[in-house]
């Protein structure tokens, strides 16, 4: 008899619908602890509907050792919802829908994604900012950016809050109860994020964080890798570029309005770097998902881009 559907929660994550074999547990959701080790499990690779190898369960039918165990197929390659012990899937569960904007420094993301995820009533991410932010509180702590298990403490122990005004002005990124937002947007900041997010335990401590954003009605994530890493499977995936010469003016303009002393000519020196930088490490490097939809808005009003944008997630 056909099972109901179970979700199992391993490194990497995975969703499985049961096809043959019992669980023992009357539907219950296999615990993290019956699935088997890591190493024998499955990557990410095989295709929605491909057959996995089956899932010993302790105990099996009637509470004997040596249960044959389920047999199952991949579904999804993440259900951002599921935490061992909740109840079973159901064919309705699925996950809400993502758009992912990413793309190099000052190439319009931030504006961009605030303007769709406002068109569509979706939830924004600012994953720049969560990186940003952990560079600050790095930096206010005096640790060592090169520094990786210093670094990476500081990020599972900083405290973020996004904060909306009510005047609907500017999200506030709060960090560690320290209002932070205008800091955050300086390129010092811009180099201390570039420099963390090539840490892969750093990365791994934020992932939840980002998945977390993802409910209902949808997600915009603006990044440099949501599209690649953090949500492989956004129906909806965009890479935005624009020159380096009209980022660093973009900037330029941006900085100066708030305030801050900057000059042209080292702005494009920290983006041309910053580029090289993101383009070259070794972990989630820089580059457009499979199957995004490439927009260069160098010479491209904002209105337009936005158009563009909105048009992949709803076509006419």
């Amino acid at each position: 008899e056909v099972g109901p559907w179970v979700t199992a929660r391993r490194p990497p994550r995975v969703e499985v619908e049961t096809v043959g074999g019992t669980d023992g547990e009357g539907g219950k959701t296999v615990p993290a602890g019956g699935a088997q080790p890591p190493s024998t499990l499955p990557d990410l690779e095989p295709a929605p509907g491909s057959a996995l190898p089956p899932i010993p369960v302790p105990g099996g039918a009637g509470g004997g050792e040596g249960a044959s165990g389920l047999r199952t197929r991949l579904v999804a390659g993440y259900n951002p919802a599921f935490r061992p012990g909740q109840r079973p899937m159901t064919k309705s569960d699925k996950p809400a829908p993502v758009l992912t904007i990413d793309g190099p420094s000052g190439s319009g993301k931030g504006t961009i994604s605030r303007a769709v995820a406002d068109a569509l009533g979706w939830h924004l991410l600012d994953s720049g900012a969560l990186y940003r932010a952990v560079g600050y509180a790095a930096g206010m702590a005096g640790i060592d950016l090169s520094d990786a298990a210093a670094v990476t403490r500081c990020a599972e122990t900083t405290r973020i809050v996004f904060r909306d005004p009510k005047d609907g002005g500017e999200t506030r990124v709060i960090v560690n109860g320290h209002d932070a937002t205008d800091e955050l947007r300086t390129e010092t900041c811009g180099a201390a994020a570039s420099a963390i997010a090539a840490i892969p335990a750093v990365r791994a401590a934020l992932l939840d964080k980002q998945h977390s954003f993802r409910k209902a009605p949808g997600l915009v994530a603006d990044g440099r890798d949501m599209g690649t890493i953090v949500f492989r499977d956004a129906p909806y995936k965009i890479f935005l570029t624009a020159s380096a010469e009209e980022r660093a003016r973009r900037r330029y303009k941006q900085l100066k309005d708030k305030g801050l002393t900057v000059t042209l000519a080292s702005l494009l020196r920290e983006i041309e770097a910053r580029d090289e930088r993101d383009a070259t490490r070794k972990v989630a490097p820089l580059k457009p998902a499979e199957g995004a939809v490439m927009i260069d808005s160098t010479a491209i009003p904002i209105d337009a881009v936005i158009a563009r944008v909105l048009a992949v997630v709803r076509p006419a």
